[in-house]
């Protein structure tokens, strides 16, 4: 299969201008608030067929030049090795690990312990290579919203980069004490980090509305800033995180756990949408999948949307034991909805209307079926997670985190109520010592002081290594302490860009 030549990139609300993918990666969202999507999807530039013992950078860049196309293939090679090296703990990068009932992709090996890193640890190399392929002689000011692992990652891949700035908003009560631990040491003297006093929903809507104010965006360039984001709203986020998907079946090919041409199923626990919008896309560009099974914990209003065809965002906020999924306004739908629509930018444009005004809107019928040939949608419960983590660990001797379970124990349920035995791959998004609280009570383990002191009793129970990111993190110094409220968040991004 070959690549459509030079694809381009449009709003999914209808603003007329083609770009580029260096100009969407540089813009972040496009200027009417949409999200960028390609205007045409395209096709494999290579064959699953022929992929055979191919290493993780170059599945990755092969990929990823199926989609950004005006990128040099030297230089697009230069961002998959500077991406893909020695940072990650294993050489295969994303293994995937057989158990008796699904295969798990495991995405956390990077710095960070999650699956923010893949994407990443090359977003940095994108964003600069787009700003010189643009002739942009501007800093660029990188505003991210974070429901927990995106920050650390994000902060990790631009920490000291040249030419960027960036600045987190965590909700300061609604993440893992090993989360916050990990972005309020971040060093880097271009690195800002701010607690928000609200959730994560409250913190992407804060970033949005800068997006969105046209004269902040003047005042900032008149100081020779321009504004991007590392959320996966941003297109060169959200394809690196496909390439995984495809690396994963080559790897059960070459395992023998699937011949070339099978369908797999992807199970992916998912707040945002966007790690199983890559699948879709994934799906979409030649990867052969049957279904995908989108996990929600108890803020399950992405499984009420898939099996009724209404979002619905007036319900409680649930603080749950898999934090970075406590979303109730999952950004990437966005794009899913504009591609199933046939790409009606007016169908889409009135969904979010209805959505900022009411906290709610309802498919029409034709779009709500495309969803529905593709996507199931299930949630787990905070105590049958818990089981979960238990019920491997203690079959298989297997270790997942809160969010992996989520995943597993829907996978589970769709399991028992289809019937469906195709071969499944479960996304498992970190290391289980993110969150050792919660993974040492589902081992039994007795009760300690603080969330590190569980690091050893977990590694003595299971033998399960310390990720080397995390291993040092308590004697770490607070390096970042500034707290604001929602409103206030433009003032924090007015002061740190002054």
């Amino acid at each position: 299969m070959k690549v459509k030549d030079n694809i381009r990139y449009i709003s999914t609300r209808g603003h007329e201008e083609e770009v580029n993918s260096a100009q969407a990666i540089i813009r972040g969202l496009a200027p009417d608030g949409g999200l960028y999507v390609p205007a045409v999807l395209p096709e494999m530039s290579f064959k699953l067929t022929s992929m055979g013992g191919v290493a993780y950078r170059d599945i990755a860049y092969k990929v990823i030049h199926s989609f950004f196309t005006d990128f040099s293939l030297e230089d697009l090679h230069k961002c998959t090795d500077g991406a893909y090296d020695e940072k990650f703990d294993t050489p295969l990068i994303a293994p995937v690990t057989h158990t008796s009932e699904a295969e798990f992709l495991e995405l956390y090996h990077g710095r960070t312990a999650a699956f923010k890193d893949m994407a990443l640890s090359i977003l940095p190399y994108l964003l600069i290579n787009s700003l010189r392929k643009e002739r942009v002689d501007k800093n660029v000011a990188i505003l991210t919203a974070t429901s927990g692992d995106t920050g650390k990652a994000a902060l990790e891949g631009f920490a000291d980069v040249t030419g960027t700035d960036i600045i987190v908003f965590y909700p300061k009560k609604g993440i893992s004490e090993i989360q916050r631990r990990q972005m309020v040491t971040q060093r880097g003297a271009n690195t800002h980090v701010y607690g928000i006093l609200g959730n994560f929903d409250d913190a992407q809507k804060g970033v949005k509305e800068i997006f969105a104010d046209a004269e902040f965006a003047k005042a900032l360039a008149a100081r020779g800033y321009l504004l991007s984001s590392a959320n996966s709203i941003n297109i060169g986020r959200l394809v690196p995180q496909i390439a995984y998907y495809v690396a994963a079946y080559i790897r059960l090919v070459e395992a023998g756990r699937i011949g070339n041409g099978d369908k797999i199923n992807l199970v992916v626990p998912t707040g945002n949408f966007g790690n199983i919008l890559a699948g879709w896309y994934a799906a979409q560009i030649g990867l052969p999948v049957n279904k995908l099974i989108c996990a929600s914990n108890e803020n399950n209003v992405l499984t009420d949307f898939i099996n009724t065809g209404v979002y619905d965002t007036n319900r409680k906020f649930v603080i749950t034991s898999s934090p970075s999924m406590d979303i109730l306004v999952s950004s990437n739908l966005e794009r899913l909805l504009w591609h199933l629509s046939g790409g009606n930018s007016q169908e889409i444009t009135g969904y979010m209307k209805l959505l900022k005004k009411n906290g709610k809107y309802r498919l029409k019928p034709d779009t709500r079926a495309a969803m529905n040939e593709m996507f199931y949608g299930g949630y787990a419960t905070g105590r049958s997670v818990n089981a979960a983590i238990t019920k491997l660990w203690n079959e298989e001797r297997y270790l997942i985190d809160t969010h992996t379970a989520v995943g597993y124990k829907v996978y589970l349920n769709y399991k028992k109520q289809t019937g469906d035995d195709t071969v499944t791959v479960i996304a498992s998004t970190a290391s289980a010592y993110k969150f050792a609280d919660k993974i040492a009570a589902c081992l039994g383990l007795p009760k300690e002081e603080d969330s590190f002191a569980y690091f050893n009793a977990i590694k003595k129970k299971t033998g399960v290594p310390i990720p080397e990111g995390l291993r040092r993190l308590a004697q770490k110094p607070i390096l970042h302490d500034l707290s604001v409220k929602p409103g206030d968040m433009i003032k924090a991004v007015d002061y740190v860009l002054k």
